[in-house]
């Protein structure tokens, strides 16, 4: 299997797509509209700084297989730059054939050419094979931070609305 990776671009909204249209179903979401998906990942392409992509897509022998959701972060107490690991999936038939080690290694690449001093992440407590496949890569479990979300009536809240 040939594995190729880049940054979306605006050209990439189907495969894009496509791959979050699994995504969902992989994670017993409700379905996706996949065109609603295209169009709204085509404003998100459109509205993006070439100078923080945030979409790395997998192609497998030509085909959308995998993806990863990053974002970059400013320097902290450390004075490095952060990548934030927000999704990485891979869809089923490309699993296990080395579509999610290449995605990680395109953002490790980007993150030394970057001067980008690490990539934090997080999955579910429940997804074994996730946490099997990071601790293969070397991924070190940081306890020392607590996963939290503001979201719904709590953001509406603080927003004022």
């Amino acid at each position: 299997m040939t594995v190729g990776i880049r940054w979306a671009r605006v050209d990439d909204a189907e495969a894009l797509a496509t791959l979050l249209c699994a995504m969902a179903t992989h994670y017993r979401q409700a379905p996706l509209d996949h065109s609603r998906a295209a169009a709204t990942v085509r404003q998100w392409l459109g509205d993006e700084s070439p100078a923080y992509p945030h979409f790395a897509l997998a192609f497998a022998n030509g085909e959308p297989a995998g993806l990863a959701s990053v974002a970059i972060a400013h320097p902290g107490i450390d004075l490095e730059r952060l990548m934030f690991l927000k999704d990485l999936f891979v869809r089923d038939g490309a699993r296990d054939k080395g579509v999610g080690r290449a995605l990680i290694g395109f953002l490790a690449g980007y993150c030394l050419g970057k001067g980008i001093g690490r990539i934090d992440l997080t999955t579910e407590d429940w997804n074994e094979g996730a946490l099997r496949f990071y601790d293969r890569l070397g991924a070190e479990r940081h306890g020392q931070k607590v996963f939290l979300r503001l979201n719904g009536p709590a953001l509406k809240a603080l927003a004022g609305d």
